[in-house]
């Protein structure tokens, strides 16, 4: 599931990540990624629920389209990205991944929730 925060600072979209996310909910959730891009400067909170379980069917394949389709064309935008995750793959993962990650990257543990958001 991807859910929308609410609750977050003017400027900053928070999403929340559960369960195995299947090709219909990233679908679904490409309007609202697409809002978001209609700025100059992209602020993200994201929340990867414990529950998250990674991508169900057609799951992986609809993420890479709305990242290339859609997200790619706007690198530029991204200012700040907080990941909030106690999963230790998460942490891992954006380390090695960090230098084709647009923008500056944080990443909390899921009671730093608040401070992310700053």
């Amino acid at each position: 599931m991807i859910e929308l925060l609410p609750d977050m600072p003017k400027g900053v979209t928070g999403v929340r990540v559960s369960g195995r996310l299947g090709g219909d909910e990233i679908r679904e959730f490409k309007p609202a990624a697409k809002e978001m891009l209609q700025t100059d400067e992209v602020r993200i909170v994201e929340v990867i629920a414990p529950d998250y379980e990674g991508f169900g069917p057609g799951g992986l394949f609809e993420d890479l389209k709305l990242g290339l389709g859609t997200v790619l064309p706007h690198h530029s935008a991204f200012k700040r990205i907080a990941v909030v995750s106690d999963k230790p793959w998460v942490a891992h993962t954006l380390h090695a991944l960090a230098w084709m990650i647009p923008g500056e990257l944080a990443i909390f543990k899921l009671d730093e929730l608040e401070r992310a958001k700053e």
